[in-house]
Parts: structure tokens; C-alpha cells; sequence
């Protein structure tokens, strides 16, 4: 049996739900999870007492906790808090849960995050949803394949689902929410972006640029699991005026957000 099996079947014993849709959540944005209804906790930490190899989180703004309950009607598995590159994990380590989503059947994945704008357009606070990457970040599909998810070979032309996107912004245009839709670019952190770096993104095409994200999207699609992005504009990326970023000011803005990215999502669970 392989690990992934046995955290799955730990995390089956111990809930009576399973899960759809499982959504992961961004820095800032952990409140979201008292959208959850009956909800079951199971913190990282626990599962890593278990399971050595379960990573735990590090990162500020993120919990650590798996949510189990129910989100209008649907089961959910939500993710308070994720694993990024730069605390020192594995690729392997950052995209576990995701391949832990696959063993427990879920069929949707909806991954939120706290941003960099790069798009001139983009303010903090904006909503983005994803309609694309760029992955400046080792792939999470580099060594052996693990042939119980995927191909070796993961065809990428539509990552982020066209039917979904379409129905966020229908969402959003019901309720009053400006959306806007650009590309993400992943960088694997944990210093923010230089002046010159910036300028480069924008001739690249990216719209909004953060660190996390892309290598559980790519794991996700490997896994046969459609995904649903979305990106809260929490600063201006670098400019030459000089101002500083602060994580602060980043988890400030996420949560303000907050309340409309929840809007959103919640009615997409319910549509999906």
C-alpha cells in the first residue's frame, strides 16, 4: 500500500464524509473555513505524529488544519493552509495533499491565493481569477511517475477549466463582484520580487505573481482532477517608488477579500 493510501484511509476512519470538492486556501484567507458546515478537524499535525512524511505548516496566515464538512449541499474537503516551496519542503511535500484529494475521490479542486499584482490595472483587493500560469518553479513531476494518478506526460493546453472560469464570472456579475481574469506567474520565493524582475513578468504575460499554487495545479491535472484558480491582488508588485511590502499588509488585504471570494466559491459549489 502506498503512503498516499494509507493517509487517505487514516483520514476516511476517523470523518463519515467524502469529499467532492476540495478547496485549498491562500494566505489570509483561513477564515473562510467557517463557511464549512459541520465541520471535522483534522490538523496537519496530528497526521504528522502518524505519518512522518506529512509536512506540517509553517508559513504565516496558514492554520494547518484539513476541514471536513459540507458547503450548500456538497461535501468538502478544505485545506487551512498549504505547503510552499520555500519552507524548506520537497515538491514532493508541497503537492502531498493533493494526491491524498485523488485517494479520497475528489473529482474538483478550487486553489485560492494571496497575490503580487503585476497587471497596472490591478489594485490591492482586486480578485483575479486564473486562466493560465507560468511556472518558474521546479515541476512537481520531475522523478519517477507515479502511474496510480497520471501519465508520464500530463497534457497542460487547459489547465484552469473553461466551464468554471465561466461560471465564476457569471457568479461574480450576479452579485455585483469585479473579477478580472489573467495569468499567474509561480516563483518559488520567499523574497518578494525586484523592480527588473517585475518589468520582466509583465513582458512575460503575467498578470499577478505569487509562490505558491502552480505545482498543486499541476498535480491536480496529472491526477485527472479539474481545477477552478483564484488570486487575491494583496499588494502592487515592486515599483520604483521604492514602498515596501509587508507580509502584514498582504494577510490585511486577503482578508478583506475574503467575504467576496467566499461569496463566489460557495455558489460555484453549489452550481457545480
Amino acid at each position: 500500500m502506498s503512503k498516499y493510501s494509507e493517509i487517505s484511509g487514516y483520514l476516511e476512519s476517523q470523518v463519515d464524509i467524502k469529499p467532492e470538492i476540495a478547496i485549498i486556501l491562500g494566505s489570509g484567507l483561513g477564515r473562510l473555513a467557517d463557511y464549512v458546515e459541520d465541520a471535522k478537524i483534522i490538523s496537519y499535525r496530528s497526521i504528522h505524529e502518524k505519518f512522518p512524511e506529512f509536512p506540517v505548516s509553517t508559513a504565516p496566515g496558514h492554520k494547518g488544519n484539513f476541514i471536513f464538512g459540507r458547503i450548500n449541499g456538497k461535501n468538502v474537503i478544505m485545506m487551512q493552509g498549504r505547503f510552499h516551496y520555500y519552507e524548506g519542503y520537497s515538491m514532493e511535500q508541497v503537492t502531498f495533499p493533493v494526491r491524498i484529494f485523488a485517494k479520497l475521490g475528489v473529482s474538483t479542486l478550487i486553489v485560492t491565493n494571496a497575490a503580487g499584482g503585476v497587471n497596472l490595472d490591478y489594485e490591492a483587493g482586486d480578485i483575479m481569477i486564473i486562466k493560465d500560469h507560468i511556472r518558474l518553479s521546479p515541476n512537481p513531476l520531475i522523478g519517477k511517475n507515479l502511474d496510480e494518478f497520471g501519465v508520464r506526460f500530463p497534457d497542460m493546453t487547459v489547465v484552469y477549466d473553461k466551464g468554471l472560469r465561466a461560471m465564476a464570472h457569471e457568479i461574480a456579475g450576479e452579485m455585483g463582484i469585479k473579477v478580472f481574469e489573467g495569468v499567474y506567474m509561480n516563483l518559488t520565493g520567499p523574497s518578494y520580487e525586484t523592480v527588473s524582475e517585475v518589468k520582466m513578468f509583465r513582458i512575460m504575460g503575467s498578470d499577478a505573481v505569487g509562490m505558491s499554487t502552480v505545482p498543486e495545479v499541476i498535480v491536480a491535472r496529472h491526477c485527472g482532477i479539474r481545477v477552478f484558480g483564484m488570486s487575491v491582488i494583496t499588494n502592487k508588485a515592486t515599483s520604483e517608488d521604492g514602498e515596501l511590502l509587508d507580509e502584514q499588509d498582504v494577510l490585511v488585504h486577503a482578508d478583506k477579500a475574503a467575504t467576496n471570494v467566499m461569496a463566489i466559491v460557495s455558489e460555484m459549489i453549489r452550481r457545480v
